[in-house]
């Protein structure tokens, strides 16, 4: 993994906020694979998911770093800088 991310310290131990996209529960939409915002625990859907809201959550508050919620999966995505960490 690369270190190249300076917003590590955002990083928080979370709990994920829903089962599956909190925002698609909310209004029924569908979603292809779930992030995890390291933050504050946003689970949203991914950027192949019609209506984004991992990376709209980032937009809205800031929280920079993300982690796969799918199973099997332990990546981590810093959407400013752009990097694995």
């Amino acid at each position: 993994m690369t270190t190249n991310c300076t917003h590590l310290d955002q990083i928080q131990e979370v709990q994920p906020s829903a089962a599956g996209c909190e925002d698609c529960l909310r209004t029924g939409g569908r979603w292809v694979h779930l992030r995890m915002c390291l933050a504050c625990g946003h689970v949203g859907c991914c950027d192949s998911s019609e209506h984004k809201h991992a990376t709209g959550h980032f937009h809205a508050t800031g929280h920079a770093v993300v982690r796969s919620a799918e199973p099997g999966e332990d990546w981590r995505w810093c959407y400013i800088d752009k990097t694995l960490v």
